[in-house]
């Protein structure tokens, strides 16, 4: 079976408490791009997992991929499998392809040996994976809320008639530093910064032409501190004619609205 894991990007993204697991509490739009990898899954007699394209650090056997696998195999019997995965999704982009490859490894174990899983079901398996992992089970847009896994269905009817372009700056975000710079909104006032009352939803309401000033990423302010050469990239989109700039989930990739 031969499956194309697309990217996301997302649109605001409020970082609200610190909760008491060591998560935080957020709220943002994922929303589904058309950068993808390509994976393939094929039955075998013994469980192993092959990398090509971008270079994904560490043992290919810790891959969210296989972790998949592994979460489906302690309740199914299922048979082992050969899991190849060419890499086109930058790695610390802040696009979830480790996320996608993961969600797709899970739909696609789930048709090839017809679990009959509904999507909730796999959705709970994705979340174990990771935070962002569930929205690809569904792979629409969608609000999610809690650490990112608490999902519901939106539309965003401000985006017809504008295309996504995605820029890939050659620089590495990890997820774990972007967080651990990170002030939530809860301390905002006590920092002496300005709070904006709305939600994602209420800003994402308004024209895309209104959202430049209102629709924030908080990861950008920690880490553009860190790499200040990234705020560039940013700049540059709006002086290509972008609507519309942000830096995706944790960075380090950009994308700009344009209108078609």
């Amino acid at each position: 079976m031969i499956l194309y894991p697309n990217a996301k990007i997302n649109l605001g993204l409020s970082v609200l408490t610190k909760r008491e697991d060591g998560f935080h509490n957020l709220e943002t739009l994922f929303y589904p791009v058309d950068a993808k990898d390509v994976l393939e899954i094929v039955e075998s007699s013994d469980l192993s997992m092959h990398q090509y394209g971008i270079e994904y650090p560490g043992d290919p056997m810790d891959n969210l991929c296989v972790k998949a696998y592994k979460a489906l195999k302690e309740d199914f019997d299922i048979p082992p499998v050969d899991i190849h995965l060419f890499k086109k999704i930058p790695v610390g982009a802040g696009l979830g392809g480790g996320s996608a490859d993961a969600a797709f490894t899970l739909r696609g174990l789930n048709e090839m040996f017809s679990l009959n899983l509904p999507d909730n079901k796999l959705a709970e398996y994705a979340a174990s994976l990771g935070s962002d992992c569930a929205f690809f089970i569904y792979n629409r847009p969608m609000l999610g809320t809690g650490r990112g896994e608490v999902l519901e269905p939106v539309e965003v009817p401000a985006l017809e008639g504008y295309e996504i372009r995605l820029v890939y700056p050659p620089y590495f975000v990890s997820t774990a530093a972007a967080y651990g710079g990170i002030v939530p909104r809860s301390r905002w006032e006590e920092m002496g910064w300005e709070v904006d009352p709305r939600s994602v939803m209420e800003i994402l309401a308004q024209p895309v032409e209104c959202w430049k000033d209102s629709l924030v990423n908080d990861f950008e302010r920690t880490v553009f501190a860190k790499i200040p050469q990234l705020a560039a990239y940013k700049d540059e989109l709006y002086a290509q004619g972008a609507v519309y700039a942000s830096m995706s989930g944790s960075g380090s990739a950009f994308f700009g609205i344009f209108r078609k």
